[in-house]
């Protein structure tokens, strides 16, 4: 399973539109959590929450797929490939789900760093999803991870 997941993040690999739009999601999702150069225990299980939940993958699939995600980002980051991926695989109006799960992330310790702000808004606009809408998707976590909203809007 681990090296079926680790070929879809070559750029030559065939793999279905949904397998690479999972490893191209959870590569983006280590990417937010290791914005301060590490990926803390609750990072992680963060995004083995996420993944599970919105891929609805097995304990061991999501294992396979973040170990493949972190080892796949190791060094410098080359997110642009990752939302390649998914620009190219999903309609600008189904990319809002890629957000949640990042801002997800980004609060798993239950604050937000300025890394993590920006990168998110990097990639927000990459992906083409307007202020708006990436604004109405972190209230949304922020709701659901029961966390106030200091944002002062």
């Amino acid at each position: 399973m681990l090296n079926r997941i680790r070929a879809l993040f070559q750029e030559n690999d065939p793999g279905d539109d949904r397998h690479r739009l999972e490893a191209a999601a959870a590569a983006l999702l280590v990417e937010a959590a290791r914005t301060d150069n590490t990926i803390s225990p609750a990072e992680r299980e963060r995004i083995l929450d996420v993944t599970r939940r919105h891929f609805h993958l097995s304990e061991e699939e999501a294992q396979d797929l973040l170990s493949a995600a972190v080892f796949d980002t190791e060094g410098a980051s080359p997110y642009y490939r990752y939302v390649t991926v998914i620009n190219d695989h999903c309609p600008p109006d189904k990319r809002l789900w890629i957000i949640e799960m990042l801002w997800e992330v980004a609060y798993a310790d239950g604050e937000l760093n300025d890394l993590e702000s920006n990168l998110l808004r990097r990639i927000g606009g990459l992906l083409h999803v307007p202020d708006v809408d990436r604004g109405l998707a972190r209230k949304r976590v922020l709701e659901r991870l029961g966390l106030p909203d200091d944002s002062g809007l």
